[in-house]
């Protein structure tokens, strides 16, 4: 099966740039990544890190909940 997939490969035109753009896509989202967890405000981390550390009453407060709406307008 390998030697099946070698074979075909090796009869496609510039297969060799598939690797290298797959390769830059992978650096270039992990390079954005980087940047932005060092450009993000503090208070942002701040906020996002308490979430999982909060009561669920002020979550209500905070966040829209869908499902505790009471406008029921056709």
């Amino acid at each position: 099966m390998l030697k099946f997939a070698k074979n075909y490969m090796e009869t496609i035109e510039g297969v060799a740039t598939y690797p290298m753009i797959s390769l830059a896509i992978f650096f270039l989202f992990f390079v954005v990544l980087f940047a932005w967890v060092f450009t993000a405000s503090k208070g942002y981390i701040a906020q996002m890190s308490a979430i999982p550390l909060e009561e669920e009453s002020s979550l209500e407060n905070t966040i829209d909940n869908p499902l505790k709406s009471t406008n029921h307008e056709k």
